[in-house]
């Protein structure tokens, strides 16, 4: 049985040895061609955000930052002691879509939606009342007056 396993073992070596690598072909050059970039301009494109949970109306109080507004709301919470109603302030951030322009001073109708960053999970979905529109309104009721 040794004998058996030398000579495997000598056919192998032998038969590595004339596995030799190929000679390498001559390799062909490529012509250089131009290259023309053409800039294809998108549209940019946002998430969507399913509208899910709670709706809520309120008045923006700052739209300093990007695409995000702050919207104030103003709650009456009941008192059973003193058998009396107390006003509560409830600032959210929302997110504002490409589509809509908002303004301080507008009042807003958000939706509840996923979280968007570590503050907004919520997204504007219309502007109920804009203050330039009300502006505009209160200046043409005097002018009627």
């Amino acid at each position: 049985m040794t004998e058996k396993k030398e000579e495997k073992k000598v056919e192998e070596v032998q038969e590595t040895a004339t596995k030799a690598a190929p000679a390498k072909a001559p390799v062909e050059k490529k012509k250089k061609t131009k290259k023309v970039e053409v800039k294809i301009e998108r549209e940019h494109k946002e998430a969507v955000y399913p509208i899910r949970g709670n709706i809520f109306e309120g008045v923006v109080v700052s739209a300093k930052a990007q695409k995000t507004v702050t919207v104030q709301r103003i709650l009456t919470h009941y008192i059973s002691k003193y058998e009396r109603y107390k006003k509560v302030k409830s600032k959210l951030k929302a997110h504002v879509p490409t589509g809509i322009e908002v303004k301080e001073g507008d009042k807003v109708k958000i939706g509840e939606t996923r979280k968007i960053s570590k503050t907004k999970n919520f997204v504007v979905m219309e502007i109920i009342e804009g203050k330039k529109w009300d502006q505009w309104v209160s200046k043409i009721t005097t002018r009627l007056r």
